[in-house]
């Protein structure tokens, strides 16, 4: 009869490029599980779980030999875990034969030296979207299986299990129990499925749990938690039985320690009722012969590259039966049963016809789940730039009462400061709901008149247009919140919504110049949503919005589209669909030139200033390092 194997997943936040530091708060949780009862006799910890995982240049820097890592958490172990055995399973960046890998190391813990019984090396790296993993570490080439005490094991990294075939390769050699290893930045403010968090999480889950029933195996995945320059990483790290159920969830966003107990006789009975890996195994010769002959013939296409006429190119068989390139994607969403009598229902067959013609990711937004992933985001970047307290230009407008909400929520309303920040011709509405956020929350006002400082400059300028007027008054607010920034030690946070940046409709260096955003990824209309969750007084909801730069100026008429319009074309544009896709998806033609001309020409609004290029080590372009840390 086999032993029960009793597992723990360490969910752990490190604090990006402090090895010392996120290696002692290690130790917390060495102690913490050998003093579960059952004992764990395996802690399973993240990809990067010691440095974070967005080092970018600073891999260099980071990188260590396996060899190194063992004797350091041998030793955390001897301080902290009282004599106990304990495997542990990890995710680094390592320095291996001159080169850099992203990897995972199993290696046992306990009186004697410690002993180091796989080294994963991550196969699949990540480059696209905001990964770029590549540019950084070399590709691991092999999917190994290997024996430790509590059973055959093996480990993927991140990508590595978005790939089916690396768990196909592990259960085929003999893996029991598959170990992910994952830093996945959170995506998706709405729940999928049911599943806890964002809908990111959600797929996730879904991968594993069909990782693990596909080939009857136990799977355990360890994320990462916490926030790294705006990305957080939402947690939710679980384990999967191998007929894909769920056996533990650890909780979102912050640091988790969770533990289960399964029996590897499981594995007999998921595999006896689905034997798909010994269907796999007896056709494997088969599938093997059949992929050689698929790349011999993928080699044998490209060498007829550049052949002068098909009469040059060897006789082949005719090639295997393909889907109609040029039939319409209506023609793929219809389906119609065989199985139907034609005499039924009069002799009608009945035609099924898909009522989703796809399209971008939702635009409505869970408002609780937005919320809580927005709280961690403004205390772990207030605690990450060492302030305490937060400052946010009040304006009247519903960006910045959502701003103010969620600060005063995230470190308390003691801890929040409100600026207002008149003009002699800002609307009164303007002061007075700028104070009515500031009464509702009990957060400390304060007042600043900026006519002076504004009208001083412009006396030398008596020609300025309202442009000109508007860019100074927006460059006068924030060089008064950076000013009461350093005096009250209280970082600034920036109001912009995902809309205005898109549509460049802000002042450059000055309403974007906060170094930390809440609301930057969120269009206008999720922000009104999210206001409406975190009571936000209705007159500053209901109200058309307006910069307040000039009399009777509002943002709708500016961009001649509202934004209820403009966030669902933009939400297509950022999905990938082109404008003439858009427009035969019913959108009209001159409301979506309106919005592609708006982003096209405003892109300079939404970098760095453009450095000529001199040098190997240019700033952001050779010299890559972090932000934030």
């Amino acid at each position: 009869m086999q032993r029960p194997v009793h597992l723990a997943i360490g969910q752990v936040h490190p604090r990006k490029g402090e090895y010392r530091r996120n290696l002692d708060r290690l130790g917390a949780m060495f102690a913490r599980v050998v003093a579960e009862s059952p004992q764990p006799q395996l802690l399973h910890l993240p990809e990067t779980a010691l440095t974070g995982y967005f080092l970018e240049g600073g891999v260099r820097e980071h990188a260590m030999t396996a060899g190194t890592l063992a004797r350091d958490l041998a030793e955390l172990h001897r301080r902290h875990a009282r004599g106990r055995s304990l495997d542990v399973a990890i995710g680094f960046y390592e320095l291996w034969e001159h080169k850099l890998y992203n990897s995972a190391m199993y290696l046992s813990l306990g009186d004697g030296e410690p002993v180091i019984r796989h080294i994963h090396r991550k196969v699949f790296l990540p480059t696209y979207g905001l990964f770029d993993e590549e540019r950084f570490v070399e590709r691991g080439q092999a999917v190994r299986a290997f024996d430790t005490p509590v059973g055959r094991v093996a480990m993927l990294v991140c990508e590595d299990a978005w790939h089916s075939l690396s768990g196909t390769i592990a259960a085929l050699d003999g893996a029991e129990l598959v170990l992910v290893c994952a830093a996945a930045p959170a995506r998706g403010a709405f729940r999928v499925d049911g599943v806890p968090g964002p809908a990111s999480l959600a797929r996730w889950e879904r991968l594993v749990r069909e990782l693990a029933e596909e080939h009857g195996v136990f799977v355990s995945l360890a994320h990462l938690a916490g926030s790294e320059g705006g990305k957080l990483f939402a947690g939710g790290s679980a384990l999967v039985g191998p007929k894909g159920d769920v056996r533990v969830r650890a909780p979102l966003w912050g640091e988790a320690l969770a533990t289960a107990t399964v029996d590897l006789a499981d594995l007999t009975r998921a595999r006896a009722d689905l034997p798909l890996i010994a269907d796999l195994q007896t056709m494997m010769p088969h599938l093997v012969a059949n992929l050689g002959q698929v790349m011999a013939r993928e080699r044998a296409e490209l060498s007829y590259e550049g052949v002068a006429s098909p009469a040059e190119a060897p006789t082949r068989g005719a090639p295997p039966e393909r889907h109609d390139r040029s039939a319409t994607p209506a023609a793929h969403n219809r389906a119609v049963s065989p199985d139907i009598d034609p005499a039924r229902e009069n002799g009608a067959i009945a035609v099924v016809r898909a009522c989703d013609a796809g399209g971008p990711p939702p635009l409505e937004i869970d408002p609780e789940l937005t919320t809580e992933w927005l709280l961690h985001f403004i205390r772990q970047e207030t605690a990450a730039r060492h302030f305490e307290k937060a400052i946010v230009g009040v304006s009247g407008g519903v960006d910045s009462a959502v701003t103010a909400f969620l600060a005063a929520r995230a470190l308390g309303p003691e801890n929040v400061i409100g600026v207002r920040m008149p003009y002699r011709t800002s609307s009164p509405e303007s002061l007075l709901h700028g104070q009515l956020v500031i009464d509702a929350l009990g957060i400390e006002g304060r007042t600043v008149d900026i006519s002076a400082a504004v009208d001083g400059y412009l006396s030398t300028a008596p020609d300025a247009d309202a442009t000109r007027r508007g860019n100074v008054m927006a460059r006068v607010r924030m060089i008064t919140i950076f000013d009461l920034s350093a005096r009250d030690a209280a970082m600034p946070l920036g109001t912009g919504n995902k809309t205005e940046r898109l549509f460049g409709y802000f002042t450059w260096h000055a309403d974007d110049s906060p170094p930390v955003n809440p609301l930057g990824d969120l269009f206008k209309t999720q922000v009104w949503a999210l206001a409406r969750h975190l009571g936000v007084p209705s007159p500053i909801v209901d109200k058309a919005p307006s910069a307040d730069l000039v009399a009777g100026q509002t943002d709708e008429g500016d961009f001649g589209i509202s934004y209820e319009k403009a966030d669902r074309i933009l939400n297509h544009l950022l999905a990938g669909y082109t404008p003439v896709e858009i427009v035969a998806r019913g959108f009209p033609p001159t409301e979506v030139e309106i919005v592609r001309k708006r982003v096209a020409r405003t892109h300079w609004k939404r970098k760095l200033p453009t450095v000529a290029m001199l040098s190997h080590s240019a700033i952001g372009e050779s010299y890559l390092r972090p932000v934030d840390y």
